[in-house]
């Protein structure tokens, strides 16, 4: 696996991609390693959330994912015009009230140097920390918050976002196994349980997010596609009400069957453990069918965990996001909730799913 989200910027490199190897552990420094790894093939900034909206009774569901592919044909190349680097990045407004998903898209070339140093380019990561830009998006840090700033064409998100626990380190101390190979592994690192402020303009009228509005940061690099037999994957990141933070996974073969699965689970007082192969299950309950795509999709599910059984559920089915406009592949993501396994309400978060309208293409 490329890593899980960038894999989906994929079809657009091809064979640009330089061939991968297994990955030494390592230990993740910050706020280094918050910033943009260029020798690695692809990095990805996610971030997603829950709005609670001041003067509305429904939530609003947030994304934003900035992705880095690096071009390998170009490496060497002497111009300042050579795209060493391209930088896609996603955003999405679940608006639960109206019961629609708003997304929009963008894509740009790099040159791989820092930021305002090379006039040919309109996009930029800095090495250093957290600093996507591409055009006018943006995730920054500012301080000791995060500032993201999208003037997307139904919407704008305005947010800024706290950090209230320590980084969560995913796999063996941040190095995330994704397939049977050694070589399909990443550096992958979380921040659950942050706290947000801000507003969110959706057609013109702007909501200010009060106190209860939470996010997750996901931030990944490696070098690996998805292992051959690997057609798409299953994710939830969810923000459980106690301070506890749930992450779960597994990529599908061909024949709908489980060929990885994986995850981590820590408590509110920071007791971390990390899921092994076969300790995690995805079981679908119920299923959506896209208008657009017709694909079907899976929006409730029950999933087994050593954490605990949990039924996590969308918030409304129609959360499928057309990114042909940039990296190519058409996929599911949106607000969902949780419930565990006595039946009450715990936690909210997104789930992610992809390879139901096709197969990812490597």
């Amino acid at each position: 696996m490329i890593t899980r989200r960038a894999a989906l910027a994929a079809p657009l490199l091809g064979s640009l991609l330089p061939r991968a190897w297994a990955l030494p552990a390592k230990r993740l420094t910050f706020p280094r390693d918050a910033g943009s790894h260029n020798n690695f093939a692809t990095e990805w900034w996610y971030l997603t959330g829950y709005a609670n909206v001041a003067g509305q009774a429904a939530a609003m569901g947030f994304q934003v994912t900035f992705f880095r592919s690096r071009v390998a044909a170009t490496q060497d190349m002497p111009s300042r015009l050579a795209a060493r680097q391209l930088l896609f990045a996603h955003a999405a407004v679940t608006d639960v009230a109206g019961k629609k998903l708003w997304h929009d898209q963008r894509i740009a070339r790099w040159s791989g140097e820092a930021a305002g140093s090379n006039p040919a380019d309109t996009a930029s990561a800095s090495a250093q920390d957290t600093g996507v830009q591409l055009r006018d998006w943006s995730l920054q840090r500012q301080g000791t918050d995060l500032q993201a700033q999208i003037p997307a064409g139904d919407f704008t998100l305005a947010l800024n976002i706290n950090t209230t626990q320590p980084v969560l380190l995913q796999g063996k101390d941040g190095l995330s196994r994704k397939g049977p190979e050694e070589k399909q592994a990443s550096y992958y690192y979380s921040e659950p349980q942050l706290q947000v402020r801000g507003s969110i303009t959706l057609q013109g009228k702007t909501r200010v997010l009060e106190a209860g509005s939470t996010a997750w940061l996901d931030h990944e690099w490696s070098q690996e596609v998805l292992h051959p037999q690997a057609v798409g994957w299953d994710w939830i990141g969810i923000n459980l009400f106690d301070g506890s933070a749930l992450t779960a996974f597994q990529l599908r073969d061909r024949q709908g069957g489980v060929l990885w699965d994986g995850g981590s689970f820590r408590s509110a007082a920071g007791a971390r453990y990390a899921f092994t192969r076969g300790e995690v299950l995805f079981k679908p309950v119920r299923s959506w069918r896209s208008p657009l795509s017709k694909a079907s999709y899976p929006v409730e599910w029950v999933v087994r965990t050593p954490a605990d059984y949990y039924t996590v559920k969308a918030v409304i089915d129609n959360q499928e996001l057309d990114s042909r406009g940039s990296t190519g592949a058409i996929y599911w993501e949106g607000l969902s909730e949780v419930w565990d396994s006595n039946g009450k309400l715990v936690g909210r978060g997104h789930l992610e799913m992809t390879g139901y309208a096709a197969a990812l293409k490597l």
